[in-house]
């Protein structure tokens, strides 16, 4: 998986000229994102430079990049329109900067209740689906930029010479990027592939530039409260879109993070991600940011030239304030070819190839979930696909686990006979165990064992419950042995809810003689040496 980045160490060097690698990429990325949700390009740039620099300083994930996303901004641009029409023109990016600041704190809020730990519930199907769909929607967010913004043919697709000029400097960036890490790593293979291209195009080489976006010029990013009523309709307005950007942000951030965990071989602390996000939304709130959270193109482009340690993040945010201050004439003349060039080479290393390997190979729920995930991620928002592909994973599970409870006699008598209980014990397989029982045949006194099953939810228990008063009603009894702790603090806690014979087993101190006895059987040792095993409680 991701083959094309080196697993090593970063150093001092290698994070500064990474961050300026990555500062470089950030800012069509931003512009475009905030054209998106129909903002100006500063409102993307001061998010980014907030975002990333607070995130990189205090987050839980070194080399992680953070900024303007467009999965954010495809949510914003509803509420853009929506406060436009409920407060005036230039409504919307006051209702918006307020929603950012909210989503802050929401975000602050998962992180300081540990909520963060809720993505190791996220299975690989859904992890391998998130990153296909995520770099099929980097390679779409790229196909924009072989649209013409100049003359008459603004916005439709470029022709002829200039059509034949962007596809050679992309593929011409691409070459280098693939090619330089084979002779040298001592510089980013991207930031050479971007001074290399740029350098030809300033030769006379005609083709658009980032300043056929928007110009990166401004100012010092100054303090603004939301200019908006502060009551409750407004915070009824603005909560549910809040809570949807808070969603969506920290799931791209802690998936992002663990993509991240898997290529440098480290591992990310998803809490702490969570609180400095939402710091960081909430200060880019209160400074006419739009928001953000994790960029995985930027973040790969990162770790591929080198970037491991905070550092990497902070020199990114910091260039990219000094190009929105000095630096414009510069960033202004950079081919748009030469940026579409590295997002390409993001998507190849992004995308899991390993994905077609494995038809035939792995369980077609498997290759069903990765699929639902790829396409609603393509189609819809990444929280949404993860949302969907968490509880069909879910589903097929407890599918799966229904059919592998099984249900046997080891002992029976006139008077009494055993069952055991193989597998769990939920809300999927009460049905079977209850169908199995036939109470009217059965003698006075049934017992279920526990020994090999486990009981998991209070359906479980009360699949027990019924089914010991369907034997009282023929004035038979059903016993319960060999019940786990858990199981046992279940009951506790259902209390009068459920009624059965319990008996007092205990199966693992048992076990421990037996496998003690075995032992010192092997070592030659006295069998003598034993203590007196408890004679087994008759069933």
């Amino acid at each position: 998986m991701l083959n094309m980045f080196t697993k090593k160490r970063g150093t001092w060097k290698d994070d500064i000229l990474s961050g300026l690698t990555v500062s470089i990429a950030l800012v069509p990325e931003a512009i475009a994102f905030a054209f998106v949700a129909g903002l100006s390009p500063l409102a993307g740039l001061y998010a980014s430079f907030f975002v990333g620099l607070i995130t990189a300083a205090f987050g839980g994930r070194p080399g992680m990049i953070c900024g303007a996303t467009g999965a954010l901004a495809v949510v914003m641009v509803s509420l853009v329109k929506a406060g436009e029409v409920r407060g005036g023109e230039g409504a919307g990016l006051e209702y918006l900067l307020a929603t950012v600041i909210l989503m802050g704190v929401l975000q602050v809020l998962a992180g300081t209740f540990r909520l963060g730990k809720l993505i190791r519930l996220v299975p690989h199907p859904v992890m391998m689906g998130f990153v296909n769909g995520l770099a099929i929607v980097i390679f779409l967010s790229q196909l924009d930029m072989f649209k013409s913004r100049e003359g008459a043919a603004v916005g439709g697709w470029l022709e002829g010479g200039a059509l034949w000029t962007m596809l050679g400097l992309t593929a011409l960036t691409m070459a280098i990027i693939w090619l330089l890490p084979k002779l040298t790593r001592a510089v980013p293979s991207s930031l050479v592939a971007i001074l290399v291209v740029t350098g030809i195009v300033a030769f006379g080489v005609d083709t658009q530039s980032v300043g056929d976006l928007a110009s990166v010029k401004g100012g010092i990013p100054l303090p603004h409260l939301p200019t908006i009523p502060l009551n409750l309709d407004t915070l009824a307005f603005i909560f549910p879109y809040a809570a949807i950007l808070a969603a969506i942000g920290l799931i791209e951030s802690l998936m992002t993070l663990q993509l991240i965990d898997v290529v440098t071989e480290t591992r990310g602390k998803g809490n702490r991600e969570c609180v400095a996000q939402g710091a960081a939304n909430v200060v880019a709130g209160f400074f006419q940011g739009m928001g953000g959270c994790a960029m995985i193109g930027q973040s790969l482009i990162n770790i591929e030239s080198g970037g491991r340690g905070r550092t990497s993040g902070i020199v990114a945010a910091v260039s990219l304030l000094l190009f929105i201050l000095f630096g414009s004439p510069f960033i202004d003349r950079i081919p748009i070819a030469a940026l579409t060039g590295v997002m390409f080479m993001v998507v190849i290393g992004t995308f899991e190839w390993a994905t077609f390997k494995t038809f035939g190979k792995v369980p077609k729920s498997d290759m069903l979930v990765i699929g639902i995930v790829t396409v609603v991620t393509v189609w819809h928002d990444l929280a949404l696909a993860v949302f969907a592909g968490v509880i069909v994973s879910a589903l097929v599970f407890a599918w799966k686990s229904s059919r592998h409870v099984t249900i046997s006699t080891v002992a029976e008598s006139p008077e009494e006979r055993v069952y055991s209980i193989s597998g769990l014990l939920y809300f999927g397989s009460v049905t079977d165990f209850n169908n199995h029982f036939d109470p009217a045949k059965d003698p006075e006194n049934v017992v279920v064992d526990f020994l090999d099953g486990r009981v998991c939810d209070m359906s479980g228990l009360e699949a027990i419950n019924v089914l010991a008063e369907r034997y009282r009603k023929l004035g038979k009894t059903l016993h319960v042995r060999h019940l786990s702790s858990d199981c046992r603090a279940m009951l506790a806690t259902a209390g009068s809810l459920v009624d059965v014979e319990i008996r007092d087993d205990d199966p693992e101190y048992l076990v421990a003689l037996i496998g003690e006895a075995a032992t010192l059987e092997r070592t030659g040792k006295a069998s003598a040496e034993l203590p007196d095993a408890p004679a087994p409680t008759t069933a």
